[in-house]
């Protein structure tokens, strides 16, 4: 795709460029088609990542320039961004990521907590062994995302293997609604703790292998104490 630069067309829309960090560049320039919504998954999968980092401003332009695009798809993307709380648009200059503090962090594992915990033991004794076992793939590849140390190929899979148990629900408003607090908990802190290293990842993820163990077993003892300990270290 050919590479384009915007001019600065208003105060609001987060074209200027002035006194921006450096922005690190991709492994490759997104393609069509999709373009935003390709825009949109890069920019998540940067600020898990911490390449968008708390408190540092963006602006359409430079971003369209990272990516190979103009600046009218990053405006978009950057714009449901500030729909869903992760950014907030600077007039003049672009859009800032929110800085983020351990206390929010913590309310978002409570809710989350309140609604994915009764849900989860009400499926262990409900939903047969066999339909978990088909969640055994999304488990394993949380292991390996794990193992590979990337905080971000970890935060997706992570979300998949979330997503695909509370799907047997059969509830897509929960789905949704716990699909957006769990994204919103993987954001980085500001001035917080280091990201999760590779151990911790891998600590996670043998706790969604421990979890599907026990459901395919349907021990809801163990499902509920796992859960909650799941929970209790969300991040």
């Amino acid at each position: 795709m050919d590479r384009e630069r915007c001019a600065p067309q208003g105060a609001a829309r987060g074209e200027h460029t002035h006194s921006e960090q450096p922005i690190p560049r991709p492994r490759a320039v997104v393609q069509r088609p999709s373009v935003r919504g390709q825009i949109l998954d890069a920019l998540r999968t940067a600020l898990v990542a911490g390449e968008l980092t708390p408190g540092g401003v963006y602006s359409a332009p430079a971003l369209g320039d990272r990516f190979g695009v103009s600046a009218t798809p990053v405006r978009e993307a950057m714009q449901q961004l500030a729909l869903e709380g992760a950014v907030e648009v600077v007039p003049n200059r672009g859009f800032r990521v929110i800085e983020r503090g351990a206390r929010e962090l913590a309310e978002l594992a409570e809710v989350r907590a309140l609604i994915e915990v009764p849900v989860m033991l009400r499926l262990a004794r409900t939903v047969p062994a066999e339909r978990w076992a088909e969640l055994r793939p999304l488990a394993d590849a949380t292991v390996r995302a794990a193992s590979s140390g990337c905080r971000a190929t970890y935060a997706e899979s992570d979300r998949a293997f979330h997503r695909a148990a509370l799907e047997l629900s059969g509830n897509e408003q929960l789905v949704h609604i716990a699909g957006d607090l769990h994204r919103r908990a993987q954001w980085p802190l500001m001035g917080g703790p280091a990201p999760h290293g590779r151990a911790e990842l891998l600590a996670d993820a043998a706790e969604h292998t421990a979890l599907l163990d026990a459901l395919i077993a349907r021990d809801v003892d163990v499902v509920r104490s796992l859960v909650a300990e799941h929970f209790a270290g969300a991040s």
